[in-house]
C-alpha cells in the first residue's frame, strides 16, 4: 500500500492488498477489503465491510457506506456518496456455473451523485457503460436501469426520474431555485444546468 502525503487511516481489522494507492486522510474502517490495483483518492471514508475492487479508482472525498462492494468496472468520480448496502452489479446475465470475466459491464459515477441506501446500480453492456450524472440523486431502494442524467433525482422500480436536484442535493421547485444556496439552474434540451 502506498500512502500519500498525512497517511492514511486502516483499522487493524481491514485487508489493503498489493499495489493499492489510498490518499491523505483516508480512513478504511472495521473489515473491510481493498483489493489489488485500487486507487483511492484523498480523504475518502470506506465505511465497516466495504469491499472495494480489483481494480477501482474511488476519486477525493467520496464516503462509501457500511456494507458496499465496488468490483472491477466502477469508477467513483470525486465527492461521491454511496449509501448503506448500496449495490453496483458488474454482470447483467450472472450464471453460478457460466464464467463471465470477460464481459464485465462498467458502470461511472459522476463527481457529487449520491446513492441512497439499498439503491441497485445495474452496469453496462458487455464492453458498455452506466453514467450516473454530476449530482444527480438516487434514491434508495431505487434500481438503476440505464444512464441517469445529471441533477436528476431518481427513484422507483426501475428507476425514473422525478424531479431534478441542487449540486447540495435540494428539490428543485418549478423556479429551479436551490432552497438551500439560491443557486439558479436552467432547463436546456431536457438537461439541467447551473446558470453562471
Amino acid at each position: 500500500m502506498t500512502q500519500q502525503d498525512s497517511p492514511a487511516f486502516v483499522h487493524e481489522s481491514a485487508i489493503v492488498d498489493a499495489n493499492v494507492t489510498i490518499g491523505a486522510g483516508s480512513k478504511v474502517w472495521h473489515f473491510s477489503h481493498v483489493l489489488n490495483d485500487c486507487t483511492i483518492g484523498a480523504g475518502v471514508s470506506i465505511g465497516q465491510n466495504v469491499s472495494i475492487g480489483p481494480k477501482v479508482q474511488v476519486g477525493d472525498g467520496c464516503k462509501v457506506q457500511n456494507n458496499v462492494s465496488l468490483y472491477e468496472g466502477v469508477t467513483l468520480d470525486e465527492d461521491v456518496f454511496c449509501g448503506p448496502s448500496c449495490v453496483f452489479t458488474n454482470v447483467l446475465t450472472p450464471r453460478a456455473f457460466v464464467s463471465r470475466k470477460a464481459e464485465f459491464g462498467k458502470t461511472h459515477v459522476k463527481r457529487g451523485a449520491t446513492i441512497g441506501a439499498n439503491a441497485t446500480v445495474v452496469c453496462g453492456a458487455p464492453n458498455g457503460t452506466t453514467t450516473l450524472g454530476e449530482y444527480c440523486f438516487i434514491a434508495a431502494g431505487a434500481v438503476v436501469i440505464k444512464d441517469v442524467p445529471a441533477y436528476a433525482l431518481m427513484a422507483g422500480v426501475p428507476a425514473k426520474r422525478i424531479g431534478w436536484v441542487s449540486r447540495t442535493g435540494e428539490v428543485l421547485r418549478d423556479d429551479l431555485v436551490c432552497p438551500r444556496t439560491g443557486e439558479r439552474y436552467e432547463l436546456v434540451a431536457g438537461a439541467l444546468r447551473p446558470l453562471g
